[in-house]
């Protein structure tokens, strides 16, 4: 009887205590097969939002290989843009399958796949507009407007999807959050450690693959970018090379035209021949302006300071542009201080004062003076080039230092829009300043400041004084 109820005693222990194991078997099943749905869940939410960060990624790469073909034509850029085109129907259809389940993402997905054919058709359009005149690129253009619209609508949709898919990832891991604690408190510890390092691990590797991809896709641009900066400074370089050559023929030829004939022909017959000569020298100095920039731009502009005399070397660049000129031109300067040498790189500071006075000349009238004022102090040197032409307006001061960017005021005067560009750059590696100061018919007047190292050390030996560097030496 005894041995009878301990055995029922045993047996009923026995199969609560398997009812138990079961139980907590069963709970760690179902818990682990809701991890793995929640897994699921989280990897597709992942997939959608990385998905629309590729189509978001690919239109931009898109729209500035575009403008790269149509400000430079290169095959290439037109290749890339083509392939990035390519690259976006196969992620739209990718999306169709995980957001068939839910209508609202699902009409936003048609929204958007219209949104971005119009996009490549705006853009289609845009290399067939602008290829042959860049001119033709302005703010209020129809065909602008329409893409800068496009641009926003398409972004709104991209938010408001990526914004579902947050809440939706956001009410998963709540959901997940939610059941893992409630059967926490009836699984044994080791499970409950087990299933927490195993949470923290996947919280921890979607975290690093998050971050490698952000890694990898931030080394592919950095990669892309200085691929197109190599390519670009070997295009320049190649044509400027290539152009110099049949460009010294003529300035030469001409040159010897003009020494040979000046004492049997009358000047005003000459009038051509200096033409050719003006030509000349000016496709010379575009050339040199391009390939200047080029070389910022890849990083291999090379910055060699050396002491110069300022007053001669300011006379002689005066005196080049006044020879140059087609027109008698006026320019007026001043010298303020006691400093006579200065450390530059004189072709940069020629660049600068050159294409400075070139543009004083150009947008003023040949009657009008122009003005060239150094001070120079022992630590500062400051020029300032003023004239009495038509001024700039101030809504295109703000980007005076832009590529190409030219005032509407000037569109009836030639220009390149590259000379001011030039100016900035040069000034960015003397470490200097440049501001502008100008009214509509008060003339303009531009302060460059370019500051000047100390002086080295005593103690220094001659060796290591020659070889420092000025501008980064201590004081």
């Amino acid at each position: 009887m005894n041995w009878s109820r301990e055995g029922k005693w045993i047996t009923i222990g026995f199969g609560l205590v398997s009812v138990l194991v079961g139980f907590v078997s069963f709970s760690s099943y179902q818990n682990a097969t809701r991890l793995i749905t929640s897994a699921d869940q989280l990897k597709q939410t992942d997939d959608i939002l990385n998905a629309l960060t590729d189509i978001s990624a690919l239109l931009a790469d898109a729209e500035s290989r575009r403008w790269s073909y149509i400000v430079f034509g290169d095959p290439q850029d037109f290749e890339q843009y083509s392939a990035a085109i390519a690259d976006i129907p196969p992620i739209l259809d990718r999306l169709e399958a995980p957001l068939s389940d839910t209508p609202a993402q699902q009409e936003r997905l048609q929204q958007l796949r219209l949104l971005v054919a119009q996009r490549i058709q705006l853009l289609e359009q845009s290399i067939l507009k602008y290829q042959d005149d860049l001119g033709a690129i302005a703010s209020d253009d129809p065909l602008v407007l329409a893409t800068r619209q496009n641009r926003i609508q398409i972004r709104q949709i991209i938010e408001q999807m990526e914004k579902e898919e947050e809440s939706l990832l956001q009410n998963q891991v709540e959901r997940a959050r939610t059941e893992f604690q409630f059967r926490m408190l009836i699984e044994p510890l080791g499970t409950l450690l087990t299933f927490g390092i195993l949470l923290a691990v996947y919280a921890l590797l979607l975290r690093q693959m998050m971050k490698r991809y952000d890694a990898e896709a931030l080394q592919r641009t950095w990669a892309q970018q200085k691929e197109l900066s190599e390519l670009k400074l070997q295009f320049f370089s190649m044509v400027s090379h290539e152009f110099r050559t049949p460009l010294s023929l003529i300035l030469g030829s001409a040159q010897l035209l003009d020494e040979t004939l000046k004492l049997q022909v009358e000047p005003a017959k000459l009038k051509n021949l200096h033409r050719i000569q003006t030509a000349a020298r000016s496709m010379t100095r575009l050339l040199n302006d391009i390939l200047m920039l080029a070389r910022a731009d890849a990083g291999k502009l090379e910055f060699r300071p050396e002491m110069i005399e300022l007053q001669t070397f300011c006379l002689n660049l005066i005196e080049d542009l006044q020879v140059f000129s087609q027109t008698q031109r006026t320019i007026q300067f001043s010298k303020v201080g006691d400093c006579t040498h200065a450390y530059v790189d004189e072709t940069m500071l020629y660049s600068i004062l050159s294409n400075l006075l070139s543009n004083a000349m150009k947008y003023s009238k040949p009657s009008d003076t122009v003005y060239v004022t150094l001070q120079a102090d022992p630590d500062c040197l400051m020029f300032e080039i003023r004239d009495e032409g038509i001024g700039i307006l101030p809504e295109d001061q703000d980007k005076l230092y832009q590529l190409f960017s030219r005032g509407r005021n000037t569109q009836d005067i030639r220009g390149t829009g590259l000379g001011l560009a030039v100016v900035k750059t040069c000034v960015d590696l003397h470490h200097g300043q440049i501001k502008v100061k100008s009214g509509i018919g008060a003339g303009t007047t531009f302060t460059v400041t370019i500051p000047q190292p100390l002086p080295p050390v005593h103690q220094a030996t001659p060796a290591l004084a020659q070889d420092a560097d000025p501008f980064n030496a201590d004081p």
